[in-house]
């Protein structure tokens, strides 16, 4: 079974170091084109573009990747909270047809209390989950072509109609992430792929089991995969070292802001992620190689896989036969962790190839020690 690996742009901004702001990167366009280069180069199959209200523009920077990009993917959040579908559904047709049928859809339904203020919305929790049922089930009725009339709790179309087919039938795929009950009967009647953050495997198989036992009772499959950040080294003990590091400046007062903040969301997947470590330094390894470190000061997706590339792989592989087909990674900065994973693992992965070839001088570069021992060689030869 082939996996669809896809990496992430950090659209907020990238880092060496969590909690440390000296040694950030600008959120610009031109770091995200290069990541989005650089992965399609790789070999990687898409690309996670977030939304918030401390991130680039999803569907602008989507469509900045145009012109640069050929073969991978785009992953674009889209907010269900703050458009309308039919707006919506013109967007998504269009900028298909500029990717030529390469545009995925992330539904984003939840997210922070204050952000939606600031976007005029006030809604709780399951409130935000019937307005993204009735919009789904708009948005998706527009791409049938015809005149949709719908009046529900939140939303109210008379005569919306898409005029813009997109390049992929019958809409570019849905993806979707959320584990409260709610958050599973969305995904169950509307989605095409289940992702969840990356909680222990025990975690992942009950949320795979709910989410298809519900959408069993639709006629409907799913598909499923699990967002997840990669701490990958040559051995063991330089993968771990580097999971250290990369929390090594923040402080106990960061920490515990974070975790205040987080505890006031109503996001059940928050919860989950916070409940792996309560904020503890000395419980972040949270199942074999899942370090939660991450997550003491990262909202969302809190959790990387550490190790080795064999080890690293082996972990991913135990997601898959729980019937994951689909991994979005990250790692900080993403640039250069973009590379070490694909050089690292994907020659261990089904479906991928090697970036690199055993005794084959790649570069040749005057202070490549390969290349020069080579030239020795050659040289003692003519000689």
């Amino acid at each position: 079974m082939s996996l669809d690996i896809f990496w992430f742009l950090p659209t907020s901004g990238d880092t060496r170091y969590l909690g440390k702001s000296s040694s950030g990167r600008p959120a610009t366009n031109e770091y995200m084109r290069q990541i989005a280069v650089t992965a399609e180069n790789l070999g990687y199959d898409g690309l996670l573009i977030p939304t918030g209200s401390s991130c680039l523009d999803p569907w602008i920077t989507a469509a900045s990747l145009v012109p640069v990009t050929q073969r991978i993917k785009l992953l674009v959040a889209l907010r269900t909270t703050i458009s309308g579908p039919t707006a919506v559904a013109r967007q998504a047709a269009t900028l298909d047809q500029a990717l030529k049928g390469r545009l995925l859809l992330n539904v984003v339904p939840g997210g922070d209390a204050t952000e939606f203020a600031a976007e005029g919305v006030f809604l709780d929790h399951d409130q935000r989950y019937e307005l993204a049922d009735e919009f789904l089930t708009v948005w998706r009725s527009l791409f049938k072509g015809e005149p949709v009339d719908f009046k529900g709790e939140y939303v109210h179309v008379e005569g919306a109609k898409n005029y813009l087919p997109a390049v992929q039938s019958p809409y570019p795929p849905l993806y979707f992430g959320g584990s409260s009950p709610v958050a599973h009967e969305l995904a169950a009647k509307h989605v095409d792929a289940y992702l969840t953050w990356g909680e222990p495997p025990a975690a992942v198989a009950e949320k795979i089991a709910d989410v298809r036992q519900r959408a069993a009772k639709y006629g409907r499959t799913v598909r499923f995969g699990v967002r997840l950040h990669v701490i990958v080294r040559e051995t063991n003990e330089e993968a771990w070292a580097a999971a250290d590091r990369l929390i090594s400046h923040l402080d106990d007062d960061t920490i515990a802001k974070a975790q205040a903040n987080y505890a006031s969301m109503d996001s059940e997947g928050q919860r989950r992620m916070t409940a792996l470590h309560g904020g503890q330094r000395d419980k972040l390894e949270v199942s074999p190689n899942l370090w939660a470190g991450v997550g003491l000061v990262r909202g969302g997706a809190g959790t990387a896989l550490v190790g080795d590339p064999e080890t690293v792989a082996a972990r991913l592989k135990e997601y898959a036969d729980l019937g994951v087909d689909s991994f979005v990674l990250s790692g900080y900065p993403h640039l250069e962790e973009a590379v070490r994973f694909a050089e690292l693992v994907f020659p261990l992965l089904p479906g991928k190839k090697p970036i690199t070839l055993a005794d084959q001088v790649l570069t040749g570069g005057a202070f490549d020690v390969r290349a020069t021992h080579e030239e020795d060689k050659a040289a003692g030869a003519a000689a």
